[in-house]
């Protein structure tokens, strides 16, 4: 699965036995994102099926470590890039967001379930004057990345450019790139910056 997903409240669901015995099992995980897929896919397996991840079947969709396009980021972008990743992964614990938003240091907005284009609308709404937010966007810790990968495509760029961003950080060996020559191309006529890093060992 890539891209924006609406996800429905437990309580609109009309759910058979077995959805509510798996999420009664599940307890508390299951209001997060991650922690819901996790339970799909543990009962997706539990019926004898085999859950891979796309790099298990295509590869090159995975984000290489290193300046995919756009300038290469200067002092204060890495400062925002290190605030960033800092922010998702004490935030990734409690399974919430797989992106935010940072401006000289601020955090501006923590991706909910809005989703990451929304969350780069309502954070261009909050910047201040000076230089453009970033946009840094990974996985959580622990994450069932079978399921679900952070992602970022064209639309992503086109949302940060419209926001007034100045450039996106991604984890390196986690976020898939969706038709990345596209992606670059739009990243390079934008002027901003795309950078792939490990969240484990920062830059």
């Amino acid at each position: 699965m890539a891209g924006p997903m609406r996800r429905p409240s437990l309580s609109s669901l009309s759910l058979d036995l077995r959805s509510m015995s798996a999420l009664a099992r599940a307890g508390a995980r299951v209001f997060g994102d991650d922690g819901l897929l996790s339970v799909i896919v543990e009962e997706i397996e539990r019926d004898g099926f085999r859950v891979v991840g796309v790099e298990d079947l295509l590869g090159g969709y995975l984000a290489p470590e290193g300046r995919l396009g756009g300038p290469t980021p200067g002092e204060a972008d890495e400062i925002d890039i290190a605030r960033g990743i800092a922010v998702l992964q004490a935030l990734g614990g409690a399974d919430v967001g797989q992106a935010v938003a940072v401006q000289e240091g601020l955090v501006l907005a923590v991706e909910a379930i809005e989703g990451t284009d929304a969350m780069i609308a309502r954070a261009g709404a909050l910047r201040r004057a000076g230089l453009g937010p970033v946009l840094v966007k990974g996985s959580k810790p622990g994450q069932e990345r079978r399921a679900d990968r952070p992602t970022v495509g064209e639309g992503t760029v086109a949302a940060a450019v419209a926001a007034g961003f100045r450039g996106i950080a991604i984890e390196a060996g986690s976020t898939l790139i969706v038709d990345r020559p596209a992606t670059v191309q739009a990243v390079d006529a934008a002027g901003l910056f795309l950078v792939a890093r490990s969240f484990t060992n920062p830059a």
